[in-house]
């Protein structure tokens, strides 16, 4: 049944939205990794979600049903050889051919491809595939016209299709493998979408991995952090060195705090990301910040707990219950797009000019050779320019107290404020760092990346915000709320600090570094104090550490214990 939870239920899935979804991946992920792969993947980018958004109506009643009852499991062939990170060099190939069936004259396509790496590929029943079909005849118009990149449905009891064999991913026994077609022909109608869909399957892949990659890595780094800090909150407390527990030290207490804290705000980001998709956004940039940050805090978490449990963690056996979860982060980090290239290219890269509020429209008026339309785009950008300038310095003279926020606690208010500020100076700093470099900006991946780090702890900290807003509070989350904005706004200011110590045109990063830090960087990690009080919120509040890890599975005492 939980092949299909993103299947509506008129064609007999669960009709589960975002958060649902998302919490069912991250109690799962809580018991067992290779579980909570298997379930992720039919309901991230693959078939289904595939078919309910481009899919043919008789795609839709013919396929769903069947993959929602698990008659039929999926898996989607992108990566390739040649084609990595960088998807769309894929050398898969389709030809459209007509060929004689029954008497009648079919379209359809010879493929042939070599694809790796592909989870459920060596059990699937149905291969989703990405490939760039071309029509040399003119079969369906233009002669030698190359579609690009389209997606169709291949069934792997189709002649041609090579599937079964198995990589070993990190010793994580979830299925994947690689799939081989040799002159595999399908009717042109096994395209999503229809022949309409031919050369649609980039664009289909990119609108649908924002909602994929929002939910299922997220959910699976929740369950994963929320799981070490169950373990390791118990184990500090009855674990004794020097007849002492050990998370009595001060060397554990800082692991423990950061743990504590990054799950804190794991937990926001997951419940905001996924709210906003179930309220009908599609936030390409915002689910290209939550896979690469929450799967990179979720490595630290796991790193720490690692630590902490020490000789206990390295052993393997059914007392160890860290080492599966240790093997399986580097998988995290790598598939739906690599965290090297996601921080350094996507973030920043696809959200520069589709969020700017000026940009997208001057480069439409050049291209339409439109002076009125362009005079407005740019004195409105310079305006936009010159503001975020004003504002950035005032509020950083003000040490942020000028900034309008919302009537909020005490504590979030000033968080809120100074989140402001750091919002005006992020617009200004991207604004300089576009004007100076123009398009070679998207090679300087250093400053691309510390634009993104910048943007990505700007919106994992107004998540902690809004979740210390939504739940009951206590001592505990006070604390965690506070560690969670001293390291989000240190990480921002030393963002912002590399990129003014890194832009080439000297005369303008003077100018930036002066506009936003008139008073020098101010901004400090979490204290020793604080992180002391935070990382005792998981040793002896059992009320705080059960609220932190409330989204995973907890056994009862006639079952096994956690991992």
């Amino acid at each position: 049944r939980f092949f299909g939870m993103i299947i509506p239920t008129q064609y007999g899935g669960l009709g589960f939205g975002a958060d649902a979804h998302s919490r069912v991946v991250t109690r799962v992920a809580s018991r067992s990794v290779t579980a909570a792969v298997t379930v992720m993947v039919p309901n991230s980018l693959g078939p289904a979600e595939l078919l309910l958004h481009y899919g043919t109506e008789a795609q839709r009643q013919h396929y769903l049903p069947r993959l929602a009852s698990g008659q039929d499991l999926p898996c989607f062939a992108l990566t390739g050889p040649e084609a990595g990170s960088d998807a769309a060099a894929t050398q898969s190939l389709g030809i459209v051919e007509a060929r004689e069936i029954d008497g009648e004259r079919v379209l359809g396509m010879r493929l042939n491809w070599k694809k790796r790496y592909i989870t459920l590929a060596p059990v699937a029943t149905l291969v989703g595939l990405a490939f760039r079909l071309q029509d040399p005849d003119g079969l369906l118009g233009e002669a030698g016209r190359d579609y690009g990149i389209t997606c169709a449905l291949i069934p792997r009891d189709t002649p041609g299709v090579q599937i079964g064999q198995r990589h070993d991913p990190m010793g994580v026994p979830f299925m994947n493998g690689p799939t081989v077609g040799e002159d595999v022909w399908v009717p042109l109608t096994q395209i999503i979408g229809g022949v309409e869909g031919a050369g649609e399957g980039w664009k289909m892949l990119m609108e649908s991995l924002a909602a994929g990659r929002s939910v299922s890595l997220p959910a699976l780094s929740v369950g994963a952090t929320q799981f070490a800090t169950r373990l390791v909150g118990a184990y500090a407390t009855v674990r004794e060195q020097f007849d002492t527990p050990i998370g009595r030290f001060e060397g554990v207490e800082e692991p423990l705090a950061r743990i504590a804290g990054l799950t804190y705000v794991l937990g926001a980001a997951r419940r905001l990301t996924c709210a906003a998709l179930d309220a009908g956004h599609r936030p390409s940039v915002i689910s290209a910040i939550v896979k690469a940050y929450m799967t990179d805090a979720m490595r630290q978490v796991i790193t720490d707990a690692m630590d902490i449990r020490a000789g206990a963690a390295i052993i393997r056996g059914p007392r160890n219950m860290l080492s599966r979860v240790w093997s399986s982060v580097p998988i995290g980090i790598t598939v739906e797009g690599a965290n090297i290239l996601t921080r350094s290219m996507i973030i920043y890269g696809q959200g520069a000019i589709r969020c700017h509020p000026f940009v997208e429209r001057e480069i439409a008026a050049i291209a339409e050779d439109d002076l009125p339309a362009f005079d407005a785009a740019i004195f409105g950008h310079l305006n936009f320019l010159f503001r975020n300038g004003a504002r950035a310095f005032v509020l950083a003279l003000s040490g942020s107290r000028l900034a309008q926020v919302p009537d909020l606690d005490q504590n979030a208010e000033r968080f809120m404020q100074h989140l402001s500020r750091f919002s005006a100076a992020f617009a200004l700093a991207s604004d300089i760092a576009m004007g100076t470099l123009g398009g070679s900006l998207k090679r300087r991946e250093k400053l691309s990346g510390r634009l993104a780090d910048c943007l990505a702890w700007m919106y994992l900290a107004s998540a902690a915000v809004k979740r210390f807003h939504d739940e009951e509070k206590s001592g505990a989350h006070y604390d965690l709320l506070k560690w969670v904005a001293a390291h989000a706004l240190y990480q921002v200011q030393q963002s912002l600090r590399g990129v003014i110590d890194n832009l080439p045109m000297r005369l303008a990063a003077w100018k930036l570094g002066w506009i936003v830090f008139p008073l020098g960087a101010r901004f400090k990690p979490p204290s020793d104090q604080l992180g002391s009080a935070v990382a005792r919120s998981i040793l002896e509040d059992r009320a705080a550490r059960s609220s932190l890890t409330a989204d995973i599975h907890v056994p009862g005492a006639e079952e096994p214990g956690l991992g």
